[in-house]
């Protein structure tokens, strides 16, 4: 897995910073094959990361707890799926699959190895 950070600036701001919630979201989401909108402390996210590392996927993680703006990201993820539950969120291949509930069905129903075949996230 690769987690991502967000380096600390001290009193410089960035631009990045003055970015909006969802459109934050969606270039976090649309930078590589499989993103996970994560807490750490989160055992259903647990649980969707070791899923992820099982079929040989390495998602990109962002750790919401551990990012000054992740209370926003929250909300507006909260905002997209239409549920008071934010976390996990997986997009592969910059699309938006949902919460934990859509991640299982998708595996499933046999649908996720395609999408993580043609998000360039698995080769097999």
């Amino acid at each position: 897995m690769h987690y991502q950070t967000t380096p600390s600036w001290g009193c410089y701001m960035s631009t990045s910073s003055l970015e909006d919630p969802v459109d934050r979201i969606e270039r976090l989401a649309a930078e590589n094959a499989v993103v996970i909108f994560s807490v750490s402390t989160c055992c259903m996210c647990h649980a969707i990361k070791r899923l992820f590392c099982g079929m040989g996927v390495n998602p990109t993680v962002y750790e919401l707890d551990e990012d000054p703006r992740g209370g926003d990201m929250e909300k507006a993820l909260m905002r997209l799926l239409g549920s008071s539950s934010p976390v996990p969120v997986v997009f592969i291949g910059g699309k938006l699959v949902g919460a934990m509930d859509r991640v299982m069905a998708s595996h499933i129903s046999g649908t996720l190895v395609p999408l993580l075949k043609d998000a360039g996230a698995l080769w097999l």
